[in-house]
């Protein structure tokens, strides 16, 4: 049923809500109106019949015999039930007998049974006490109820049916600018936007949001045409270089240089492993998949980054006055101590100073090297991808600062470029600190 009623257009089930609470509701008010006009219609007719014994009391308590007041909608009776009037016993029951003895203006009887008895005492004047019962047909009544009871029925469903019908018309032409905007966006070209209704309601903000989606969309094609060419054409190098040797080797076939081409080879192949390598972990950044943070020893990190490095010069200083606790992940923190390392050695003229320092809620990482820096202009594009600000350098394909940003940012943390106190280019990694 949920999965019937899930399947529905929305016209339809905001139709069927209203059209069914407005019945819900129009019956209720039917069996109210029906409830007060049942009590109207009894105390219509016990007034009456109140009126009419009211009358007899008085006369057998002047002195008049009961059988001489008998008519054919009063009865005189005992206190017992038994007829004192000469006429016939009661079609009652023992306990409505019971019940009308029982005092003044007690009544029995309702519309099932389509008669109503009304009993009054009356104390005749050698002291014993007769009932009056005054005797009510109402089938009029009757009648007239079921009437209503039927014309409240269809009452309620004829105006439950016009309110099923305006709600349809209604959300029909409540929903129109959504269909528009439903077709728009069937055939909207790729860069195009939605057109925004000029009302400023929900669907002109959802038409903003929409068209907000949209240009990140494109955005995001965009970045990742961008990305994918400029991939191929940082892996086309390498290929081709290897490709080249090879068919060098192939067509020379001459062993003196087989040495030398091998290691051509080797070298141009080692920077193929190194550039796929950042683009699975840039990658992998993208989707999100990292591991929950956990406190990671910055200083140890930084150690274990500089052993890596080795000897050859540049030589590496590390500075790091006080213990640094970054929540993120180890191999991101060798990834981005790595590329950064790699980063300062290739610009360096002589010396890479890393400093390892604790800043409240942040750990700084902080790389500077004494090379000709970084100009004002290109610190934040440093952090794109594919972006050499010296391609003659060599070394990399402009990813490595790229995949810096990303692992970092991707923690909550920031990356900050600027220029060494000595001259040279001074970049700086900051994560949330690790709680105690």
């Amino acid at each position: 049923m949920r999965t019937w009623w899930a399947a529905r257009g929305l016209r339809f089930r905001i139709t069927v809500v209203v059209g069914g609470v407005a019945l819900v509701a129009l019956l209720a008010l039917s069996r109210l109106g029906v409830g007060l006009l049942y009590s109207t219609l009894l105390g219509a007719a016990d007034e009456e019949l109140r009126t009419d014994a009211a009358a007899v009391v008085t006369r057998l308590e002047a002195g008049e015999a009961p059988a001489s007041v008998r008519a054919p909608t009063l009865r005189i009776v005992d206190t017992a039930g038994d007829p004192v009037d000469g006429g016939r016993a009661l079609p009652l029951d023992a306990r409505e007998i019971r019940t009308l003895a029982a005092g003044d203006g007690v009544v029995v009887g309702d519309f099932d049974e389509l008669r109503r008895y009304l009993a009054a005492p009356a104390v005749l004047p050698d002291g014993s006490t007769r009932l009056v019962v005054a005797v009510g047909d109402i089938v009029g009544g009757a009648v007239l109820l079921a009437r209503a009871a039927g014309a409240f029925v269809l009452g309620a469903l004829f105006v439950a049916g016009v309110v099923a019908v305006a709600s349809w018309a209604a959300t029909r032409a409540a929903l129109r600018p959504v269909e528009r905007l439903r077709a728009a966006a069937s055939v909207l070209p790729a860069g195009e936007r939605l057109p925004v209704p000029p009302a400023r309601d929900e669907l002109r903000a959802l038409a903003e949001e929409m068209n907000r989606l949209l240009a990140r969309r494109d955005d995001a094609v965009a970045r990742l045409q961008a990305f994918t060419g400029d991939a191929a054409h940082e892996l086309r190098s390498p290929v081709a270089a290897i490709r080249a040797q090879a068919e060098v080797a192939v067509a020379h076939p001459d062993p003196e240089l087989a040495d030398e081409t091998l290691r051509a080879v080797a070298v141009e192949a080692e920077r193929l492993s190194v550039l796929l390598a950042d683009l699975l972990a840039l990658a992998r950044a993208d989707a999100g998949r990292r591991p929950d943070p956990r406190p990671v020893d910055l200083v140890a990190a930084a150690r274990a980054a500089v052993a890596r490095a080795g000897t050859a010069p540049p030589a590496i200083d590390l500075v790091a006055p006080a213990p640094a606790r970054a929540a993120a992940g180890p191999a991101e923190v060798d990834l981005v101590l790595d590329n950064l390392v790699a980063n300062a050695r290739r610009h360096a003229r002589s010396v890479v100073r890393i400093g390892v320092l604790p800043a409240g809620r942040w750990v700084r990482l902080v790389v500077e090297d004494d090379g000709p820096g970084i100009p004002a202009a290109d610190r934040e594009r440093v952090f794109d991808r594919f972006v050499r600000l010296d391609p003659e350098a060599g070394g990399g394909a402009g990813l490595g600062l790229a995949l810096v940003a990303a692992l970092v940012t991707g923690r909550g943390g920031q990356v900050v470029a600027g220029e060494a106190s000595g001259g040279g280019a001074r970049l700086e990694a900051r994560w949330p600190a690790a709680a105690p």
